[in-house]
């Protein structure tokens, strides 16, 4: 049955789960109070937090934290100075489910994947990490690279573009982007073989974001959800891919 699979996760048998219920808990009331989830956004986050640790344990909860944690820093650092930039900035507001399910839609269901499917554990697993990596990239090379950038071009035709555009890069950004991913990556497998694949497929999937975002984000045929929901699944399936070669 399922709920054998699932280990029962919403009965607490230990002070441990216990502890790691209430700690998620409490960063998403925290997370509410000071306006950076909608209360939907709250539940949504939740959900995806208990399936990630029913899943991946403490190493899952870490990674989805530090995710969260540092989107919140990077977006709200200097946030005038990109809301003058890029008008559109929405750093003032909080974030709504669907933002919550584009950065961690994949974590979830590649949690749920491997409460079902326990035989193939380590697949769904660095899907996982690999699709934080890249939500991580993403995020700290748009928001901080918009303020620590100094040349900016567009990631297809390689020529000079505004800061702030969908599709526009920056050397700093990407680098930083490249950092995060790097802090997913080591949280997962430290300097291991698994870490690098993670840390691979965090950076390409970063890419991809451009790409999408100069393309057909541009053209308005898909929004920044779609873009980032698509970008943490191409790294996930970039690192199942190269998982099942090796």
């Amino acid at each position: 049955m399922i709920f054998d699979k699932m280990n029962l996760m919403f009965l607490f048998t230990s002070p441990y789960q216990l502890f790691i219920c209430l700690s998620i808990l409490v960063v998403i009331v925290l997370s509410v109070k000071k306006r950076k989830l909608t209360f939907q956004a709250a539940i949504t986050a939740t959900i995806i937090g208990l399936l990630v640790w029913q899943s991946a344990q403490l190493k899952g909860v870490f990674m989805l934290m530090t995710f969260f944690l540092l989107s919140v820093f990077a977006t709200a650092h200097k946030k005038a100075v990109k809301t003058k930039i890029h008008k559109d900035n929405l750093s003032n507001k909080a974030r709504d489910s669907k933002q919550v399910l584009a950065n961690g839609g994949v974590a979830g269901l590649t949690a749920i994947m491997a409460i079902i499917d326990p035989l193939h554990h380590e697949f769904y697993m660095i899907m996982m990490a690999a699709s934080l990596a890249s939500a991580l990239a993403d995020t700290l090379s748009s928001e901080l690279g918009m303020i620590y950038g100094r040349r900016f071009y567009n990631i297809i035709t390689l020529k000079k573009e505004p800061n702030g555009l969908d599709g526009v890069v920056s050397l700093e950004g990407l680098l930083i982007g490249a950092l995060g991913s790097g802090i997913i990556a080591v949280i997962y497998a430290g300097f291991e073989k698994p870490g690098l694949l993670v840390f691979i497929a965090g950076v390409t999937g970063n890419l991809a974001d451009s790409i999408l975002g100069a393309t057909l984000e541009r053209k308005h045929l898909i929004g920044n959800n779609i873009v980032n929901f698509l970008n943490t699944l191409i790294a996930g399936l970039i690192a199942a891919f190269i998982f099942c070669l090796i």
